[in-house]
């Protein structure tokens, strides 16, 4: 659609123009420290035949009070403003002079902020060993109130260019590197921040690739019910396919929370395995199961590894209605300060005695079926106490 322009809105716009030509302030866009004060004066041409005493200023639309100016001429009027606090916004302040009836003649950015500060805790790490992704904080102080520019600069150790990282597009403070990254040769990162005011360089951190890799959460996590077992879960889940050509020796964590509740009670001694049964569950409840890796000692890495991301939330729930304390292991062993233990173990053993025929060999699925025998027994228990009650 053509746009037809009006002669009234070319006169309005040649008036501002001229305006904004005969009228100035002054300092222009100055950057000054928090705590500064800054007295600026506007000047405006005799062509527009006004004096200074009509003039008016405004601080981000604010009117300012007529105490803290000045007519310095028939032509200037300044503002002074004391103890400036930090810019409201990155892109500066408008500190705007107008004349009487609310016109615009001129208009100066006030940047008050601070300088960087020294960036701190540079942490990096690698997904599969494929790229680098890098973490910072701005310093203890945090906001400088004015646009900072941080870049993240990383080279080899022993040789080769330092370079920038260009991909600033995630969280705040981070950046990504996508590819062309050695492994088995150490580097060296570090930040860089700057603004008007000034600089400041982080600590120089060195890395090895193969020491900060982490990886996609486990797949394929599987829970399920064990046989009628009203207290237990099996969890099983793959390893993590991006490192199946490394050597290394994983390490799970699996965390479950029942489904009415946000609190995730988490299991560490999961080890190297890719299976563990939860125990001492409720019955007839639903439960959610995580779980998150981490690659420990890829190709000999003296390194710890870092932990994945949880994998999505899988869903199983226990048979029965029974209502037991929540607590959970991975294959409970059993110990000698669990007296509980050793009482059910004892239990367990005369059951065999009776139901074993003979046989000597102690299976899992064994100890099973005699829970699920303990389980029924307490129900009828709980019944028969029940009835007698009524």
């Amino acid at each position: 659609m053509r746009r037809v322009v009006t002669p009234h809105i070319i006169t309005h716009a040649l008036r501002v123009s001229v305006q904004c030509n005969l009228a100035v302030i002054s300092p222009q866009d100055p950057v000054l420290p928090i705590g500064s004060s800054l007295t600026a004066v506007c000047t405006v041409s005799a062509e527009l035949e006004i004096t200074a005493r009509s003039l008016y200023w405004t601080l981000n639309g604010r009117r300012l009070a007529r105490n803290t100016y000045r007519v310095l001429s028939q032509t200037e009027s300044s503002v002074t403003l004391h103890q400036l606090n930090g810019s409201l916004q990155q892109s500066g302040d408008n500190l705007v002079c107008h004349r009487s009836n609310g016109e615009v003649l001129a208009g100066s950015c006030l940047y008050v902020g601070s300088s960087p500060e020294k960036p701190i805790n540079l942490t990096c790490w690698s997904r599969n060993t494929k790229d680098l992704s890098c973490r910072w904080s701005p310093g203890s102080q945090g906001e400088t109130f004015i646009n900072t520019k941080y870049v993240l600069k990383y080279k080899l150790k022993w040789y080769g260019k330092e370079k920038d990282c260009e991909d600033y597009t995630g969280q705040p403070y981070t950046c990504y590197v996508p590819r062309d990254l050695a492994i088995f040769t150490p580097y060296e990162a570090w930040v860089e921040a700057t603004n008007q005011l000034g600089s400041a360089t982080s600590d120089v951190i060195t890395l090895d690739i193969l020491d900060v890799v982490t990886t996609d959460p486990p797949p394929d996590v599987l829970v399920s019910r064990v046989g009628d077992l009203e207290d237990q879960l099996s969890v099983r889940w793959g390893s993590p396919p991006a490192l199946k050509d490394y050597l290394f020796q994983a390490k799970y964590q699996i965390r479950y929370r029942v489904e009415e509740s946000d609190e995730w009670k988490v299991i560490d001694d999961a080890g190297n395995q890719t299976s563990c049964r939860l125990a001492g569950l409720r019955a007839g409840t639903v439960y959610f199961v995580q779980v998150r890796c981490n690659p420990v000692g890829i190709y000999g890495s003296k390194k710890a590894g870092i932990w994945s991301d949880w994998s999505h939330s899988t869903a199983a729930s226990t048979p029965g209605i029974a209502d037991r304390s929540q607590s959970g292991s991975c294959d409970s062993k059993p110990s000698e300060n669990n007296s509980t233990l050793r009482k059910e173990l004892k239990q367990f053993f005369g059951w065999m005695r009776k139901h074993s025929y003979g046989c000597t060999d102690v299976s899992i699925k064994l100890y099973d079926q005699w829970r699920v025998w303990l389980q029924k027994a307490q129900k009828t228990h709980d019944q028969v106490l029940q009835s007698g009650k009524s």
